[in-house]
């Protein structure tokens, strides 16, 4: 039985060869892949920030629940943060930004796409005027964990003083408490890549893939 589809190197007749010389299904007919694919039985939507086509995607799953073909429970929707958005406090929003443009209130599992972090920003394959990659530097266990420091203000007024508290932002384990994600884990790691993560101290969730 077929459980899998990737709604951009997908499947069927509506592929075109990309630069890298795979096949990927033009953002225009990822709507139609999609619903082809669940028609015929696709239950696992492999799909990912970096494709930009989860408005296309989301559409297409909305309308086959509204068919009565399949309920939200029956879809197992994947989706990733893109490597331009390490950074903890851009973790949730980017998974915020995917829910939106799917319209869903969760996904079943969120990834960090890649191990390599690129500078944040728009441009999601950020490069310099000679073409070279613009990397970030983020310490990838800062990227998964939940921050528990907290920053306290204090200032006076009227002879009293008062106190002003302000969280760090909390990344992928935070999406997991928020409900925005059932599940989290990883991508392209290697061995020491995800060692470094099951041994972070405090860790909360272990990356249930890789």
């Amino acid at each position: 039985m077929v459980t899998k589809f990737d709604p951009t190197y997908g499947a069927f007749s509506l592929l075109e060869e990309s630069q890298n010389h795979q096949l990927r299904v033009p953002k225009s007919m990822a709507t139609e892949a999609t619903k082809i694919a669940i028609d015929v039985g696709f239950r696992h939507i492999d799909a990912a920030y970096l494709y930009q086509n989860e408005e296309e995607v989301g559409l297409a799953i909305r309308s086959k629940i509204a068919d009565g073909i399949v309920k939200r429970e029956d879809i197992f929707y994947t989706s990733k943060l893109p490597s331009t958005c390490h950074r903890p406090e851009l973790v949730r929003p980017c998974l915020e930004k995917s829910l939106k443009k799917l319209q869903l209130d969760y996904v079943d599992l969120y990834l960090i796409h890649f191990p390599v972090s690129m500078k944040p920003g728009n441009d999601l394959n950020p490069t310099d005027e000679n073409g070279k990659i613009l990397f970030d530097t983020v310490d990838l266990r800062d990227t998964w964990e939940q921050h528990n420091i907290v920053f306290i203000t204090i200032y006076r007024q009227l002879h009293k003083l008062f106190f002003t508290t302000f969280f760090l932002p909390q990344a992928m384990e935070k999406c997991k408490d928020a409900g925005l994600a059932k599940s989290i884990g990883v991508s392209n790691f290697n061995r020491r890549q995800l060692e470094m993560i099951l041994n972070k101290p405090g860790l909360k969730y272990k990356p249930v893939c890789n």
